[in-house]
């Protein structure tokens, strides 16, 4: 087939910012190199949203990120979000949206909004970027080959003055309940970075809007993912003194968690990194996507770009 643009090698995927010498540049490979061996042949999931997806310098950065991990032997599988720009093609359509503990209460109008925000334009845009950057990725979303089972997801809460619980109702908003890892295994035997949008698919043929994050962790974790990393727009957890914390036992996260230092909207995405470890996924690091090439300083560098967690004491 007639190329139509750069190939792969004429590509800058695999480049190194320009204002490092070519000695600097050769050292970066240099130290690159033992991480290079330890990740090669492992699946790294990545999920991807916040404000690396919306910064048009950020995201081309990440394009280029993934496709230097593919290139360098890795088997990188991008879940992304979509939250913003839901939100706005909603309001073109005029069509309300509540939210409840976070989560957008999704009526029949709304997942058809969600599904084509999700699974079309964004998809194509990342799928689109990494293609440029000279990878070869595909999108799909959950209902593809039925990669993500889903199922309702429900919420329980307390009247605090009769004390009586009351089930809410989120519409269809899904949480998964199975992931068909034959999909994902036909990609990982091939060059291609699958691109996933989070949309489930219900027993009865459904559709759910997931969280990504809850998505990605529920992949990382069939997978038996090296390690599952969440991009978002903070450095990562914070101690009492607002310092980063780099590295966390799951035992320390919990007692972080209890104690209130961990609160807010960092305790789902937390809970998402101990459950993905705690269900055979090495190390879940939460990741500031701000940072540019935040992916390849977390995987090649020993410091990395954010906190870490994982089931004994964590090691970068």
């Amino acid at each position: 087939m007639t190329a139509c643009g750069p190939s792969s090698s004429e590509s800058d995927a695999a480049d190194l910012p320009d204002d490092l010498s070519w000695p600097q540049k050769a050292r970066v490979l240099a130290e690159a190199l033992p991480y290079m061996h330890r990740f090669a042949g492992k699946t790294i999931v990545i999920k991807y949203g916040g404000h690396a997806m919306g910064d048009p310098a950020l995201a081309r950065g990440f394009a280029r990120d993934v496709v230097l991990l593919k290139q360098v032997g890795m088997n990188p599988v991008v879940v992304h979000g979509g939250g913003p720009q839901i939100g706005r093609m909603l309001d073109t359509l005029r069509i309300q949206s509540t939210f409840i503990d976070g989560l957008r209460v999704t009526d029949s109008a709304t997942v058809d909004v969600v599904e084509m925000v999700l699974a079309g334009s964004i998809n194509k845009a990342i799928v689109t970027a990494i293609n440029q950057a000279g990878g070869f990725a595909v999108g799909l979303s959950g209902k593809d080959g039925r990669l993500i089972q889903a199922r309702k997801l429900t919420r329980t809460v307390r009247d605090p003055d009769s004390n009586i619980e009351r089930e809410l109702d989120l519409g269809f908003v899904g949480e998964p309940c199975g992931i068909n890892p034959h999909v994902l295994d036909q990609f990982r035997q091939s060059d291609i970075i699958p691109v996933i949008a989070p949309i489930g698919i219900g027993s009865h043929g459904e559709t759910f809007n997931i969280n990504a994050d809850t998505a990605a962790g529920a992949v990382a974790a069939e997978v038996k993912a090296s390690h599952l990393l969440m991009l978002t727009d903070i450095t990562g957890v914070l101690d009492s003194t607002k310092t980063l914390i780099e590295e966390l036992s799951v035992e320390r996260a919990r007692l972080l968690m209890a104690d209130g230092t961990i609160k807010g909207g960092m305790i789902p995405k937390v809970q998402t990194c101990i459950s993905a470890v705690e269900a055979g996924v090495d190390a879940a690091v939460i990741v500031d996507g701000r940072v540019p090439h935040a992916v390849l300083l977390e995987i090649f560098t020993p410091k990395g770009a954010g906190t870490l967690i994982r089931a004994g004491v964590a090691e970068r």
